[in-house]
């Protein structure tokens, strides 16, 4: 009996290797490379995917020649889900969706399967991690009941393009790609080569049959999507399901979108019956805000094509370690150290016997420049225990010199504090002209930090 050949491939990276080794050469991790059996040349051959049904498409076209047709969306009813996809499901396509276990994956794509399935399309989904019967318990708490909605319990791969073959569907959910596996890959499901492969005959099925395929992708650790990269790269469209588990907001973040923008996100409340959509996330993240307190701003700051006003909190106060503490929820912890780092220097806050605790309330997480002077505010205002205005908006990047510098979209974000019933909004100076100010608010631009922290919590 011939001896089979085995390789090892990183389960993080993808990087193969003929020898196992402690530490990946790609991307650095340790005891991440696993065995698996090399296929034959001939299984391996059969497999691939393809971007169109069309045999013709393999031939050269003048870009002149090639007809752009408007791509017909399916409508999920979901508006929050419609804007992240960039206007709804594009038929034929293939969509990642990755997120922490439990923050509502299945819950998400269980009601958007429901929503179509009203609509009288056909919908398959497709679980490898719960039976029928648990599907249906969950169906059954969020009240969903629809003849065109279709549940299977399979990882099969080949069993599960029999299923698609005979009920052609509009719509297949897969949940999840980590539990599906190819009998011709001879390792275990969920290695690096059953996720890439079996994500490849996926996509083949979408192109080939116009179906639209959602894959559910288990997370690792540090949040991203468990398996090779590629598998971000073959999809046309990558989700991310963010939030705090100990709070009832979720963001659906697209990171990459063929048909739409990139960054959009969609904002849901998570209740007893289920997911339901945030109309003004605005409104609902600054509701419970304290007014009169040290140390909380407003910030209006730009995701996708929305503005989202939240509240900045800071703690600041005496240490008691022999090295302060910096922490920071919802913010880079290094922008926080470079801002802290900017009021000591340029302003002459004494912070270097400081403990620091930053946090943005309600679970969002920012990661825009346009927010650094809001987190200054914040800071200055907890140092001297100085109250900020209830009614003031500010925005603005910082700079190492303690400059205020321009940010983009100026006219978007102040129309929403505006709508909001906010007074005053401090932006850099730059942003003043070239632009019309909504009525009823008040525009003050600054140059610096410490011209910004004199309109907005004075001087002790």
């Amino acid at each position: 009996m011939a001896k089979r050949k085995t390789k090892f491939v990183c389960q993080e990276c993808g990087y193969e290797s003929m020898k196992w080794m402690g530490k990946c050469p790609g991307c650095q991790s340790w005891n991440s490379m696993v065995e698996e059996f090399v296929e034959a040349a001939a299984s391996k051959r059969s497999r691939g995917y393809v971007t169109s049904s069309s045999p013709q498409s393999a031939k050269p076209q003048a870009i002149t020649e090639v007809v752009s047709d408007v791509e017909a969306r399916i409508n999920t009813t979901i508006k929050e889900l419609n804007r992240v996809l960039g206007g709804g499901i594009v038929p034929g396509s293939l969509v990642l969706v990755g997120g922490d276990p439990g923050i509502g994956k299945s819950t998400l794509l269980l009601q958007v399967s429901a929503q179509l399935a009203n609509n009288k399309y056909k919908v398959l989904y497709i679980s490898g991690e719960e039976s029928v019967k648990q599907t249906k318990l969950r169906s059954d708490r969020l009240g969903i009941s629809s003849d065109h909605l279709y549940v299977l319990a399979e990882t099969d791969l080949e069993l599960i393009e029999k299923a698609i073959d005979e009920l052609a569907p509009t719509l297949v959910i897969i949940d999840s790609i980590q539990t599906v596996y190819q009998a011709e890959v001879t390792s275990a499901p969920g290695s690096v080569s059953q996720v890439r492969e079996c994500t490849a005959a996926f996509m083949k099925i979408a192109k080939t049959k116009g179906v639209a395929i959602f894959i559910v992708g288990h997370v690792t650790k540090q949040g991203a999507i468990a398996g090779p990269r590629l598998l971000e790269h073959m999809v046309d469209s990558v989700l991310y399901f963010e939030g705090e588990r100990h709070h009832t907001f979720r963001i659906l973040r697209a990171v990459k979108n063929r048909f739409g923008s990139t960054n959009e996100i969609g904002i849901f409340e998570m209740k007893e019956s289920g997911l339901e959509e945030v109309v003004n996330p605005s409104e609902i993240f600054l509701e419970e805000r304290s007014k009169g307190v040290a140390g909380s701003t407003v910030v209006a700051a730009i995701e996708g094509t929305r503005t989202v006003l939240v509240e900045l909190q800071a703690l600041i106060s005496p240490t008691s370690f022999g090295n302060p503490r910096r922490m920071a929820t919802g913010i880079d912890h290094n922008r926080v150290s470079l801002i802290m780092a900017v009021l000591e220097k340029r302003v002459g806050l004494l912070l270097q016997n400081q403990d620091a605790y930053l946090n943005v309330a309600g679970g969002v997480k920012l990661d825009e420049p346009a927010i650094d002077l809001a987190v200054a505010v914040s800071i200055a205002s907890s140092f001297r225990d100085q109250i900020t205005n209830p009614t003031d908006v500010v925005i603005g990047e910082v700079g190492l010199t303690g400059e205020v510098r321009r940010v983009s979209r100026i006219e978007q974000r102040v129309v929403e504090a505006a709508k909001l019933g906010f007074e005053r909004a401090i932006i850099p100076t730059k942003n003043i002209d070239g632009w019309t100010k909504p009525d009823g608010i008040k525009v003050i631009g600054v140059t610096t930090v410490e011209e910004a922290l004199d309109v907005l919590v004075g001087r002790r």
